[in-house]
């Protein structure tokens, strides 16, 4: 079985078409939210699908394309292993389907159901075909599509990297990188849409998304300076404009000139803005900006996010820009924080006004609850929330907590123990210019000390060059159970203010800080803090979050770390507190995902001389 972590070192193709399938149909509910319809490849053919699976899929990963044989339809090609399946879909004009079974209104719903519902997909001999990992197009906004001439591959050296080597498959585009991508939406649906103009967008502003009613196409929507009466009350308007994608590779809004990129479409109608059937002038003014991006795109949003405001407008560029947009986010979090309030309480926060939600705090079982507040303790669960695990382990469980206090030490290993956690991260020291960040809660080396019924037990500590690993036991006093180890990661090199100078420590951290975590079964949450637990905490679970999804769902998979800000920021206030975080942020993923390309490349430089030894010899 080939590791998704892994995937893209296979590089044989493998013919397997016309096979022949049969299904087995249930009725279930359908969820009417749609999956990304970025895995669908408008300009390849069954060759080159096979390729982009073999080299950039796992077991799982699937992409949908036109039919070359019957024009009109569409194929279903699936990486098995190291084998590529294709399916053929149906588009009788009324409806899509499988060439029997059910119908569905969008190639999207297709994809969508027979992704949700495994095992419905299966071959005559009643193998299953499993829809796991979308392998994305490229994002039609970088200009920079891949032409694949005849599957040819070539081995070039890259300049001035003399000992490294690079396969690339066919040539990229000679069209220019567009200068600005974030208008760019992907599969946003035209509701969707909608709302996000209305909520947050005003008159004039724009953003592309894919159609939903016709892969391949595109749709520009608009909120207009007009009103519509709806429901008796007055409401802005927006408007959609089908962009079409030709054979011949321009765009074209159904009339009118033709253009070579979106990029050079939307600058034309900036410029002459349309007319509608109504006479109503539709102006393109300011781009609604996206936030969701491809993975193996990262370097082009960062180089977007990090040029430099011209004068006329210093503050509302970049990062600063999506920064302060979930900053105003904010206030629609305010959930209960009551039982951080009430007066027993209140000595054990570290922080008056830092505090946890009480839909999401760590109740701490087993204590005497003829004591007011025996069962709080300043620490929320973070949980990934990022949709369907099937077929991989479920989304990480994190809790970020404040730095112990005095007062607070005995339940913070009450809180590790009935947890089950097996890592414990701290990212700051226990004082930083001479103020108190966290009271030490662990015992010196080769020593122990009891924390109630808790005894905590030093068996070893490790200085490293930007972290300390103690190794710890625990145990219960007043009961039989087995001991259990625990790990203790205490980064030291993150500044007091801003952020590490690079990422590369941090990243290594956190390989280590997984590497402790998986290799403990069923281990309970990793508990991260600092000293308010919400700065450094949320940077650091954020990125482990973004780099968790990367290694599920391969480069090609879409990232949003403001939504993944977002989501954390439910779970407990203020999670991120910088921009310099945010950007941090940014980085690290960066980072990791230039680490990934290369351990790829190299990979494939390998197997090529493998295979080049092997025919030689």
């Amino acid at each position: 079985m080939v590791d998704p972590k892994l995937c893209g070192l296979g590089l044989s193709l493998v013919y397997n078409m016309g096979v022949g399938l049969i299904f087995w149909f249930q009725t279930v509910s359908f969820c009417s939210n749609s999956l990304t319809i970025r895995w669908f490849h408008p300009n390849i053919n069954g060759l080159e699908a096979e390729t982009l699976l073999l080299k950039h899929g796992g077991h799982g990963s699937f992409l949908a394309r036109p039919s070359k044989s019957n024009p009109g339809d569409f194929t279903l090609s699936v990486r098995r292993h190291d084998e590529v399946t294709h399916i053929k879909i149906q588009n009788t004009g009324d409806f899509y389907d499988l060439y029997g079974g059910e119908t569905f209104a969008t190639l999207a719903e297709l994809v969508q159901y027979y992704t949700e519902q495994q095992g419905l997909l299966r071959e005559k001999n009643g193998d299953v075909i499993e829809l796991r990992y979308p392998l994305n197009s490229q994002d039609p906004t970088s200009e920079r599509l891949h032409q694949f001439e005849n599957c040819r591959s070539a081995l070039l050296r890259q300049p001035g990297k003399s000992k490294h080597w690079q396969l690339i498959l066919g040539k990229p585009s000679s069209r220019s990188e567009a200068a600005g991508i974030r208008w760019y939406h992907g599969h946003l649906s035209g509701r969707e849409a909608e709302k996000l103009l209305l909520e947050k967008g005003k008159p004039g502003s724009f953003l592309v998304r894919e159609s939903q009613s016709k892969p391949g196409d595109f749709v520009l929507s608009v909120l207009t300076s007009e009103e519509k009466l709806e429901n008796g009350e007055r409401k802005s308007r927006v408007t959609h404009v089908m962009i079409r994608f030709q054979p011949d590779g321009k765009y074209d809004v159904g009339g009118g000139e033709r253009f070579d990129t979106l990029t050079d479409l939307l600058e034309h109608y900036k410029k002459n803005p349309m007319v509608e059937k109504s006479g109503a002038v539709v102006h393109l003014k300011q781009p609604f900006n996206a936030t969701r991006i491809s993975a193996a795109n990262i370097e082009t949003r960062v180089r977007e996010l990090n040029k430099m405001a011209d004068n006329t407008d210093k503050a509302k560029q970049g990062f600063w820009e999506e920064f302060e947009m979930l900053q105003q986010q904010e206030c629609k979090l305010l959930y209960p924080r009551k039982e951080g309030q009430r007066p027993e309480n209140k000595i054990k926060n570290r922080y008056k006004n830092i505090l946890p939600f009480d839909t999401t705090r760590v109740l701490l079982r087993d204590v005497d609850e003829s004591l007011p507040g025996s069962d709080y303790i300043n620490a929320n669960y973070i949980k990934s929330n990022l949709g369907d695990t099937r077929g991989s382990p479920p989304w990480k469980v994190y809790i970020a907590t404040q730095g112990c206090l005095q007062n607070t030490v005995c339940d913070f290993w009450k809180m590790v123990y009935q947890e089950n956690t097996h890592v414990i991260v701290m990212t700051t020291k226990e004082m930083e210019r001479s103020r108190k960040k966290c009271f030490c809660y662990w015992p010196d080396e080769n020593s122990s000390k009891d924390y109630d019924c808790i005894r905590v037990l030093s068996m070893g500590v490790h200085l490293e060059k930007d972290h300390i690993l103690r190794e710890l036991q625990m145990s219960r006093i007043d009961r039989e159970e087995p001991p259990r180890r625990i790990w203790h990661y205490q980064y030291l090199s993150w500044p007091d203010h801003g952020v590490p100078n690079e990422p590369g420590g941090v990243l290594s951290f956190l390989g280590e800080i997984n590497a402790a975590q998986n290799c403990t079964p069923h281990a309970g949450p990793i508990v991260v803090h600092c000293s308010a637990g919400i700065g450094r905490t949320g940077t650091i679970i954020v990125i482990d979050i973004l780099v968790d999804i990367i290694d599920r769902q391969g480069l090609d998979c879409d990232i949003d770390v403001p939504k993944t800000i977002q989501m954390v920021r439910q779970q407990r206030s203020g999670m991120v507190q910088t921009e310099a975080q945010y950007k941090f942020i940014y980085m690290a993923v960066q980072k990791y995902i230039e680490s990934r390309k290369r351990f790829l490349e190299d990979e494939q430089v390998r197997e090529l001389a493998l295979g080049f030894w092997l025919q030689r010899s």
